[in-house]
């Protein structure tokens, strides 16, 4: 039994397309070529030292991001926040190492100016060498959906959205009664039985055959499955867990039994180091920057007000558990029981000068040691008052799993208009989908876009307080 699932679990390896193979390597390559340009340019020898630093480029670049999807001007910040962040952990490494001193100036500058701007016509080029291909016809795969369910009519709209997979979807088959189907909004056609489609792909030349079916429906998977045995057609079984909301969904195995990750953390492996070495650097630096500031407003909290200049409230951390958070006192108490009321503007416990620290995020300040010490993280989900977290959990579907990774001084939600009172209950629900819409596409680029965003929300944001 379990030689024949191992046996499975190599045929059901993934398989690159040569479009993922030429966005996985596009900008790795680019950034070496600008540097082999850079050198030329400076009349340096591309000795050891270069092929190292290539080498070290590479490695933080690979994969390259898929932007062709996106818009011209998305796909032009999206470089250069990636280029703006490897450049960033080249100079700290360089820095920490240094190594960056084996450099001439003028010619990292050349090569950090001009790197982007290959970057961007890379794009250019292969958003129009795409297009040709699209107008003309090259390569384009037929194909067909069993079952005009909810899945199946997902899959086929996200299909039509991105033309660039080269797959054209000619409609439906579904034993259903059609009269049923027709109140669906669907966007092809319903074009016969399950039974006729072994025929239908024999005459049109179907390419690839989409299987979401139920997993109930197994019995008629099977028998459509031994039909089609005749034919050259690709079956692709789309399993519908999908229609669930996944959360950095992924294929796994143990011991060759295959495993398909519903919910999970994104900070598993290399992406955790990343996580962590980010935080634990960037609060470094920020710590020691901001030391005297830190110090003039515990003084002033301390002759301002009476009460202690920290104030310390249980949240929830990671996986749940109670953490303790640390933040410039902005009120004249200190609440941290089964009963918090979040504060209101024109709150009459709030101080003066907590006032201005609440509305600068100045009392947020603290929390780089609660970074430093591992509890919390600087971009992830704000972490709640466990009071909050107790009733909200109740009311929101999927709030717990915002619990996946370490609470953040800032976070995607922050960035996006969900910063302050959440009087209302479609405030927090809104709160929480940017919460997990973070934990689908973490990545160390959009960690990044959040830092350089919260600077300009903290200048402009009129909903502190």
């Amino acid at each position: 039994m379990f030689a024949n699932l191992q046996r499975q679990q190599k045929l059901m390896s993934a398989k690159i397309s040569l479009l993922s193979l030429g966005n996985a390597f596009l900008d790795p390559l680019l950034i070496i070529f600008s540097l082999l340009v850079a050198v030329a340019w400076a009349d340096e020898s591309f000795d050891r030292s270069y092929v190292i630093l290539s080498l070290i480029a590479f490695s933080i670049s690979f994969p390259g991001e898929s932007r062709h999807d996106k818009s011209l001007r998305a796909a032009t910040l999206d470089i250069a926040i990636g280029w703006a962040g490897i450049v960033a952990l080249l100079v700290i490494f360089g820095y920490a190492s240094d190594y960056l001193k084996t450099f001439p100036r003028d010619m990292l500058l050349v090569w950090v100016a001009l790197t982007p701007l290959m970057m961007f016509l890379g794009q250019l080029v292969l958003r129009l060498s795409m297009r040709q291909s699209l107008l003309a016809g090259i390569n384009r795969k037929k194909s067909v959906i069993i079952g005009m369910g909810e899945l199946g009519i997902r899959l086929a709209r996200e299909i039509q959205a991105s033309p660039y997979l080269g797959i054209d979807v000619h409609g439906f088959f579904d034993d259903r009664n059609p009269v049923r189907l027709g109140s669906l909004d669907a966007p092809l056609l319903l074009l016969g039985r399950i039974d006729s489609l072994t025929g239908y792909a024999s005459e049109t030349g179907v390419d690839i055959i989409y299987i979401t079916l139920p997993m109930t429906t197994q019995p008629r998977i099977l028998k459509l499955l031994d039909d089609l045995r005749d034919t050259t057609v690709s079956i692709n079984f789309v399993p519908d867990i999908f229609i669930t909301d996944l959360i950095q969904g992924h294929v796994d195995s143990i011991n060759g039994i295959p495993l398909v990750g519903v919910c999970d953390t994104p900070f598993h492996g290399v992406n955790g180091i990343v996580k962590r070495g980010s935080d634990i650097v960037l609060s470094i630096l920020i710590l020691l920057l901001i030391s005297p500031l830190m110090l003039a407003i515990a003084l002033c909290i301390k002759l301002s007000s009476p009460g202690p200049v920290l104030f310390v409230q249980r949240r929830y951390g990671l996986d749940g558990k109670d953490i303790l958070v640390y933040k410039f006192r902005s009120m004249t108490v200190c609440e941290d029981g089964e009963q918090i009321r979040q504060a209101t503007r024109n709150d009459e416990r709030i101080t003066r000068l907590g006032a201005f620290l609440r509305k600068t995020s100045l009392d947020e300040l603290p929390q780089f040691i609660n970074v430093l010490q591992g509890r919390m993280s600087i971009v992830g989900p704000r972490p709640h008052a466990v009071a909050h977290n107790e009733t909200y959990r109740k009311l929101i579907k999927g709030y717990m799993v915002r619990h996946k990774v370490k609470p953040g001084i800032t976070g995607w939600a922050q960035v996006n208009g969900h910063r302050g009172e959440t009087e209302q209950l479609e405030k927090m629900e809104a709160r929480i989908e940017f919460d997990l819409d973070y934990l689908r596409n973490w990545s160390l680029k959009l960690d990044l876009a959040i830092i350089a965003r919260t600077v300009l929300v903290v200048v402009n944001d009129k909903q502190a307080y």
